[in-house]
């Protein structure tokens, strides 16, 4: 195994090992550690008590960061004509059509979020196998299936995320940057876990908040203290 690296060996001074640390902690100890040559985002992993195997323990929504995740969004949109021309005005990155569902259907992906006209949606639904994967697929629950085109994406761009367990148990998200202050990544930790423990199944048995770590790109993972969020509900 080789050396460690000068920064690899500063961030280990640092960070306290099997610690459970607060929100505010552990934000703090991430912007400690040395920096890298690109703004790392700082994301969060928690292990949750559903099992995903069981269609009424789906664990899935959306949560509007109130600091926003600190990156540029580029939206895909499908829809025609003035709910196109809509999508454009409100910041959307590409709007359109046909052209825009052969290119996605040739293996595009270079976008973050997709919304669709409900209108659309068999077209849409036809590139499952390129956008599903990648938990691109619109959905009325995420609110990326709309009339409402402009409300989407101006939604999307000021910081709305949506979030998924996946077939573990496991959700992860980015919930900002490092460049964020101390208390923006704090409040943006508060919103999204508060939102999570409001999607909670209601077939959920036992502990429904196993664990939560808060990483960077490049950095160390720190536990977090759920007892903030938590109080004496578990």
């Amino acid at each position: 195994m080789g050396k460690p690296s000068k920064r690899t060996r500063e961030i280990a001074k640092l960070v306290p090992t099997d610690k459970v640390v607060t929100f505010q902690e552990a934000v703090e100890l991430l912007k400690k550690c040395p920096p890298t040559k690109f703004v790392q985002s700082v994301d969060i992993a928690l292990r949750t008590g559903v099992d995903p195997r069981k269609s009424d323990q789906q664990l899935r929504g959306t949560v509007s960061l109130p600091n926003g995740t600190g990156k540029k969004m580029r939206v895909l949109v499908f829809a025609k004509g003035d709910k196109a021309k809509e999508a454009l005005a409100a910041g959307a990155t590409y709007a359109g059509h046909e052209e825009l569902l052969e290119k996605v259907n040739g293996g595009w992906t270079d976008f973050d979020a997709v919304i669709a006209s409900p209108d659309l949606m068999r077209d849409v639904g036809k590139l499952g196998k390129v956008l599903g994967p990648r938990g691109l697929m619109p959905t009325p629950k995420a609110g990326t299936v709309t009339n409402d085109i402009a409300k989407a994406v101006q939604e999307l761009n000021a910081g709305k995320i949506e979030f998924k367990v996946d077939k573990h148990g496991i959700i992860n998200n980015m919930i900002g940057k490092v460049s964020f202050t101390a208390d923006q990544l704090v409040e943006n930790i508060r919103s999204f876990l508060q939102a999570i423990l409001k999607a909670k199944p209601a077939s959920a048995k036992g502990v429904f908040l196993k664990s939560a770590y808060l990483t960077t790109t490049m950095g160390p993972g720190l536990k977090l203290d759920l007892s903030e969020v938590l109080g004496k509900e578990e």
